[in-house]
């Protein structure tokens, strides 16, 4: 297939993916906030450090409260890496490879971005950004599920999994990064106090509560939670299992000599790691290593099967 298709498919994967979990994370957080006492150490700048997107914020307003925090990451066209701005960029590519997949696939994309388009002024309230989230979540399952029962298995799905599978272990890494704050040694005694409810709702922002207590068996505890979502080799949204799903799509595409070498290694490093023994420092310098490591591995599908710049 072409270079600019590849390359087109492999990001709509990815948009759509940032799309998704950014509703999840969006609507997760704002159950925790309304839910929890004030005394607990959690902000909505906290949401911005996840996203990466402080600098970005305080280019564009002054003060990180829940109104310009959610305006920011969800229906700001200045943020790149905002909700809407993901799912214009997926419309664009899908838009532009439309012989390469299902009629019902453009049409499923194309039916969240008028959604999303038409509701904008719903979202500067809580019951608005309810229904929005909600419904793009949905929206975005729908796709995938489509694309998996009726677009043949060759390298163009093979190019969408890869891009879904690099972006959906960068995206949770960024929201474990929220344990860095939770299990920091200066917590309060507050804090300490509602772990367990934060845990719960990290798990629900992956659609993992059920899956953990069904095979996990015992009482949520961060250990546990941080070593399910990271090392579990049968959970899709666990990091381990996205690194071995991109080896795997690598594998079976043309001119993949030695592009997995940096996989195996982060991997290897991963799955070494005593996740009951990690302080919240290391924590962050191990979610930030495993989030460079993508990188290379992007920059490597990049030079290898798509056009250069110009």
């Amino acid at each position: 297939m072409l270079s600019r298709s590849a390359e087109r498919l492999y990001w709509l994967a990815r948009f759509l993916e940032r799309t998704e979990n950014t509703a999840r994370l969006l609507s997760v957080y704002m159950n925790l906030m309304f839910d929890l006492p004030k005394d607990v150490e959690m902000s909505w700048r906290n949401l911005l450090t996840i996203f990466g997107a402080e600098k970005a914020f305080f280019q564009l307003y002054e003060v990180p409260n829940e109104q310009n925090t959610m305006r920011f990451l969800l229906t700001d066209t200045a943020n790149p890496g905002s909700l809407f701005s993901s799912l214009n960029s997926a419309r664009e590519d899908i838009r532009t490879s439309r012989e390469l997949m299902p009629d019902e696939a453009w049409q499923q994309v194309n039916e969240m971005y008028l959604f999303a388009k038409d509701n904008v002024g719903i979202a500067t309230n809580r019951r608005g950004r309810v229904l929005i989230l909600n419904e793009i979540m949905r929206g975005c399952q729908r796709f995938t599920g489509f694309l998996s029962g009726a677009m043949s298995h060759d390298d163009a799905l093979r190019f969408i999994r890869l891009g879904r599978s690099i972006e959906r272990a960068d995206m949770t890494t960024r929201i474990l990064d929220i344990a860095s704050i939770l299990l920091a040694e200066d917590r309060s005694d507050e804090t300490r106090q509602y772990e367990n409810t934060l845990w719960i709702n990290v798990l629900k922002s992956l659609s993992a509560l059920l899956m953990y207590r069904k095979h996990r068996r015992h009482r949520i505890s961060s250990a546990d939670v941080l070593d399910y979502l990271l090392k579990d080799p049968n959970f899709p949204r666990s990091v381990g299992y996205c690194i071995n799903e991109v080896e795997a799509y690598i594998k079976r595409l043309p001119r993949s000599e030695g592009l997995t070498d940096n996989l195996t290694t982060l991997s290897a490093s991963l799955m070494a790691t005593d996740i009951h023994r990690i302080t919240p420092v290391q924590l962050h310098e191990l979610l930030d290593d495993i989030q460079a490591k993508l990188g290379v591995t992007h920059n490597q599908i990049a030079s290898t099967w798509f056009l250069a710049a110009n």
